[in-house]
């Protein structure tokens, strides 16, 4: 009932951070497992919709710094080589401006991709945030100024 209910969200959230369907599909799996042998431990005290999203957001957090010790690369190689799994995506669409932006959002640092993924495609609310991530609004407030500021940015440089 939970994957059902919420496994379309989850998948969005988690491919628009690790932007391989693929991993996206893993990832998105693993939060689900990890869902169902926690949810004795749900308190209640949020959302189980926010619960979950702090789970998923935790696991592609994990698996992008995995990635980065993995494979000994600096952010700016793991951003490069997310851009050549988005020019070969089939699901991310051809219109050049997404396109600019997906290139500028793998450019950020995750957590602020995070943020701004949160607050511009899901409209989430900073409090909602601040529950799921354990960070302050205003801590989320600064993280989007400056993902959006990076991203203008970019977008000016082309």
């Amino acid at each position: 009932m939970l994957v059902r209910a919420y496994q379309q969200r989850v998948y969005w959230l988690v491919r628009k951070m690790v932007i391989d369907h693929d991993d996206a599909d893993d990832l998105t799996q693993e939060v689900f497992i990890k869902v169902h042998k926690a949810i004795n431990s749900f308190r209640e005290d949020s959302q189980l919709f926010t619960w979950i999203y702090r789970i998923a957001t935790n696991e592609c957090l994990s698996y992008l710094n995995k990635k980065k010790k993995r494979f000994f690369l600096p952010i700016e190689d793991v951003g490069q080589q997310l851009i050549s799994k988005l020019d070969s995506s089939a699901h991310i669409t051809s219109d050049e401006i997404q396109k600019k932006l997906q290139e500028a959002l793998l450019m950020l640092p995750d957590k602020q991709r995070l943020v701004f993924n949160l607050k511009y495609f899901e409209e989430m609310p900073y409090e909602e945030m601040a529950e799921m991530t354990g960070t302050s609004v205003g801590a989320l407030k600064a993280s989007f100024h400056h993902a959006v500021k990076k991203i203008e940015d970019f977008l000016a440089k082309d």
